[in-house]
């Protein structure tokens, strides 16, 4: 594979480029370990114009938030017909949309926590404390809330007392027109990778997250020290299997490909709840992924690289 040339692409526009940024210089560096050729490219307006003047082998996707996961990017490079690693265009869109993702897996039977879905207007036009009373009636506190789009717990808080909603939600929609409001389950949070091999998806080893702040916000994942991290998780052989069966299930039901990440809570009583799947996985420092990788006494490189001769033979 030592004549196969990628392109990683990483940066953007999204609230996530400096992460993005991050995980691309990481993931390049190890392409070029597994001895693949490897340039780094910003997804900008030159992006066109490089793809079709200077057409890689593939293109591995190390974009975050916006068009990198929502489906756009990759929607180019399916017009253009450049392979790429990572989950089609419209598989993107279920899983980026959460609200999305949270029905399609609790109408094929898993279990994820109840939550209710508010745009920015519902709080206009019908009076924001009417609404936030009627949530707390409806799914009780704690909550935890999050932009139904998005990634890198980018404005999602825990609301344990119903007087710190209101700034919650404020918070909460900077990063977007719509809220999802889940009811907070409390227990073990996992992270569980799910890469598709030869005889289908596979889940590495659950990754447990630990903060110290109690809350697996934007500063306790990127800032090194302020969160433990376990992998494999400290969880009994029931519990791992389970968290695992849960990963690789949301991985088929979504239609993802090639590799993702299913963030999941087990509670105290034993069962597993799922939390959301991201189709372009971190990989920065402090990221799950490459904890897993390490966890299974794999490379991320030569994933990555099994990863662009699927891509390429597709």
């Amino acid at each position: 594979m030592t004549d196969r040339w990628v392109a990683v692409l990483s940066g953007g526009l999204s609230h996530e480029r400096e992460v993005s940024l991050r995980s691309g210089r990481r993931l390049s560096a190890a392409l070029r370990s597994a001895g693949l050729v490897v340039e780094e490219w910003d997804a900008d307006a030159h992006l066109l114009t490089r793809l079709k003047e200077h057409r890689p082998d593939a293109v591995v996707v190390a974009l975050h938030g916006g068009e990198g996961e929502n489906g756009s990017v990759q929607t180019i490079l399916e017009m253009l017909g450049v392979p790429f690693v990572g989950t089609d265009s419209r598989a993107c869109r279920r899983a980026w949309d959460k609200p999305t993702a949270k029905g399609e897996l609790a109408r094929a039977g898993l279990t994820t926590p109840e939550w209710a879905v508010l745009p920015h207007a519902t709080f206009r036009e019908l009076g924001a404390q009417p609404v936030l009373d009627a949530l707390v009636d409806r799914l009780g506190l704690p909550l935890m809330l999050k932009p139904d789009q998005g990634g890198s717990a980018l404005g999602a808080q825990v609301v344990r007392d119903a007087a710190d909603l209101p700034t919650a939600m404020v918070g909460c929609l900077a990063y977007g027109d719509t809220v999802l409001a889940e009811r907070y389950v409390e227990g073990v949070e996992v992270a569980v990778a799910v890469v598709d091999g030869p005889d289908g998806p596979y889940a590495l080893p659950p990754v447990e997250i630990v903060p110290e702040s109690g809350v697996y916000d934007y500063t306790a994942r990127y800032t090194a020290g302020l969160t433990d991290f376990h992998a494999p998780a400290r969880l009994d052989e029931k519990a791992a299997r389970a968290v695992g069966e849960l990963a690789v299930s949301a991985h088929r039901l979504l239609g993802l490909r090639d590799v993702s990440r299913t963030d999941a809570v087990v509670a105290d009583d034993g069962s597993v709840h799922f939390l959301e799947v991201n189709v372009s996985p971190g990989l920065t420092e402090t990221s799950l992924l490459p904890m897993a990788v390490e966890a299974a006494g794999q490379s991320l490189g030569e994933i990555y690289a099994r990863l662009v001769e699927r891509a390429v033979a597709r």
